[in-house]
């Protein structure tokens, strides 16, 4: 592990972020422009960041990191236009844009000059939103609007010992640093959506290598590898038993056992993630748990939007009965399934569903189901697809038969086994078409590398609109 980041150089970051001897800096004169409060007295080499290209297992990046070593890194007006000005050749070249985060915050010195100029770095990110993919890393401190600036991106990192905060931790009422540090990674990691990795920092800078190389380097190329190691054809003996460990589940499926899993200590019910089938990356959702979640729609909702924006396919591992049920989940949850079902729907990009276990009611049409646009439904022999659970369901139909009866546990035995063979067996969601194949769960890669390779020249057109409003 490296030591603390306020001994690691900017520029050491970039040579280890890199290869080798490819970096190329650009604006490496560029110097504070302001003469208040002295500052032209005070040197301010590159104005505080690092900004350039290079390569990555030989792919194009743009980068910029900040030095911390002066004037703590913060964002001048020279410093905030030279990161603008990597977002316009990202843009233009079609590369991937990583920020190396390490910032006292806005300059206050520069005033308004820096405030418009960060401005500027928003309408950028903003810019590039969907047009090439984004990563900021997070070692340092960013606070404030930086901290915003962050989540501009498509994927947060970030050091062990960094902060990320909008307010300070002793700022909240109630609050202190000893009490809860609100700005520490495990806080970011564990209890909001803000922060997808986090680990040490040279771990931190592998990941993002790793990651670039499943990503395309923009929205109109593709993230497809010819080369394939792993058999096509690998059963995935054993995987039904791990429907209640879902990234293992997934690795099982995976080319080679790899899986890019995000946000892995946030919303827990819901893993998400990348992997390669047949060399092609392909965005992953899976239901950890058999309920839906606010905070896994939400988790969820991110990956399926950013896979169709960079024409990524999606596949997901469904077995969901409903939704979390509490006062503070009511506040939310019908909004959080609403954008995950408008994600899915909308998306154009090729859409495969694997139901695992159980598929119940409108928590599993939200999760990529048929009716909102899957492309291909496949079910696992004993998986069970349907409206609720067949004993809860004979209960509602017979509740008068059953309020009758003798034996009324006899009676719901038998009525519900009636309704599980006539509704939510696979073969009954077959026999509608709602799902497409009943597959053995030794066979879910060959049949999911199958269904993709079909759906590769997938085209859909939505109706004209400039944009939805979920």
């Amino acid at each position: 592990m490296m030591s603390t980041t306020s001994n690691v150089s900017a520029g050491k970051r970039i040579e280890a972020l890199l290869d080798d001897n490819s970096f190329v800096e650009i604006g490496n004169l560029v110097k504070a422009r302001n003469t208040d409060f002295n500052l032209a007295q005070r040197e301010t080499p590159a104005d505080g960041v690092i900004t350039g290209y290079g390569t990555i297992n030989n792919a194009l990046v743009y980068v910029y990191s900040q030095d911390a070593t002066v004037l703590g890194g913060s964002v001048g007006e020279m410093h905030a236009k030279k990161i603008a000005k990597i977002y316009d050749m990202a843009i233009k070249m079609g590369a991937p844009v990583i920020g190396l985060v390490d910032c006292a915050g806005l300059r206050l010195e520069e005033a308004t000059d820096a405030l418009n100029a960060f401005g500027e770095i928003y309408l950028k990110k903003a810019t590039a939103s969907g047009v090439v993919p984004q990563v900021t890393a997070v070692f340092g401190n960013c606070g404030g609007g930086l901290s915003v600036l962050s989540q501009l991106s498509d994927f947060t990192f970030m050091a062990d010992d960094a902060k990320l905060f909008v307010n300070s931790p002793n700022t909240i009422d109630s609050n202190y640093t000893e009490k809860c540090d609100t700005a520490s990674s495990e806080f970011q990691s564990n209890n909001t959506a803000n922060v997808d990795y986090v680990s040490n920092e040279d771990d931190v800078i592998a990941k993002i290598r790793d990651l670039v190389d499943l990503l395309p380097g923009n929205f109109e190329e593709s993230a497809y590898d010819d080369e394939c190691t792993d058999d096509l054809n690998r059963a995935c003996a054993g995987i039904e038993g791990l429907v209640n460990d879902m990234p293992a589940l997934i690795e099982n499926v995976a080319d080679n056992g790899n899986f890019f899993q995000l946000k892995t200590n946030y919303a827990t019910d819901m893993v998400t993630g990348f992997i390669k089938l047949n060399g092609n990356t392909v965005g992953v959702v899976a239901n950890n748990s058999d309920i839906l979640s606010v905070s896994g729609c939400y988790k969820a909702e991110e990956l399926v939007k950013f896979c169709d924006a960079f024409d990524i396919p999606v596949v997901t591992f469904t077995n969901v009965t409903g939704f979390e049920t509490s006062m503070n989940e009511e506040k939310n949850i019908a909004k959080a399934v609403a954008k995950l079902t408008y994600a899915f729907a909308n998306a154009t990009v090729p859409k495969v569903n694997v139901v695992v276990e159980n598929a119940f009611g409108s928590a599993y049409v939200a999760m990529n189901s048929k009716g909102i646009g899957a492309d291909i439904v496949y079910a696992w022999t004993d998986a069970k697809v349907g409206m609720m659970n067949a004993e809860s369901a004979a209960k509602i139909i017979y509740a008068d038969e059953i309020a009758k009866s003798k034996d009324a546990a006899k009676t719901i035995s038998e009525k519900a086994a009636a309704y599980d063979e006539l509704q939510l067996s696979t073969a009954s969601a077959a026999a509608r078409g709602y799902v497409d194949t009943v597959v053995s769960p030794c066979d879910t890669r060959k049949y999911l590398i199958g269904a993709l390779e079909m759906l590769f020249t997938k085209r859909e057109e939505k109706p004209f609109k400039k944009h939805g409003t979920i």
